[in-house]
């Protein structure tokens, strides 16, 4: 299983581990999504950020 992350909403005015978060994901700006491997490791810094994203699951 793979997860597809949206970023949502700005970084701005967020705190830098939480910006920092959005960037090792991947993101860079709003309606940017990735593809990223179903881990608990990924799962933890999505829910660090998840007033700024959006999750779906998808087959792969």
């Amino acid at each position: 299983m793979k997860l597809k992350v949206t970023q949502r909403r700005s970084v701005i005015d967020r705190p830098q581990d939480q910006k920092d978060t959005v960037r090792r994901l991947g993101l860079h700006r709003i309606n940017d999504s990735v593809i990223k491997e179903d881990r608990p490791d990924i799962r933890g810094m999505i829910a660090k950020v998840q007033h700024l994203v959006n999750v779906e699951e998808v087959e792969g």
